[in-house]
């Protein structure tokens, strides 16, 4: 997300401990949120696929998004 969006979010937030929201704002404040939230995810889930968990016995599994299958594969590198 770009820092001067992610500025506008913390106005507008701040805005909002002071006074009530306009309609407008309202709606630009929730599609920030909404993109901050998808680039924290998306960014997660990026650093998450680069796990792999590695057993005592040396087998290795590749963290996936629940649901996909990891590859399993034994021995150390």
């Amino acid at each position: 997300m770009e820092s001067g969006k992610l500025k506008r979010l913390s106005e507008l937030t701040a805005i909002s401990r002071k006074r009530e929201l306009t309609l407008e704002e309202k709606k630009e404040r929730e599609a920030l949120r909404n993109e901050y939230r998808a680039a924290v995810t998306g960014s997660l889930r990026a650093d998450l696929a680069q796990l792999t968990i590695v057993e005592p016995d040396g087998t290795r599994h590749e963290v996936r998004p629940k649901g996909e299958n990891s590859k399993k594969t034994s021995g150390e590198e």
